[in-house]
C-alpha cells in the first residue's frame, strides 16, 4: 500500500476537508486504542494515517 497523494485533496471544498480531518483524526485515535488494549491492528496505518493529516492540514492552512 502506497502513501496518499496530493492529488487525491486538490479538489476537495472546505467542508470536505475538515469532514476528512475529522474522520483521520478518529481513525488515528482508534488505532492508538488498538495498540494500547493490545488488540491487532496494521502498524503502517499510523505512518499512512499521520501522513494524510499532515496533507489535510497543509491544504487547510492555504485556504
Amino acid at each position: 500500500m502506497s502513501l496518499p497523494k496530493m492529488d487525491e485533496i486538490q479538489n476537495l471544498n472546505k467542508n470536505e476537508l475538515e469532514n476528512e480531518i475529522l474522520n483521520i483524526k478518529k481513525e488515528l485515535f482508534k488505532l492508538r486504542f488498538s495498540r494500547a488494549n493490545k488488540q491487532s491492528f496494521k502498524s503502517h496505518q499510523f505512518k499512512h494515517q499521520k501522513h494524510r493529516l499532515a496533507q489535510l492540514l497543509m491544504k487547510h492552512q492555504s485556504n
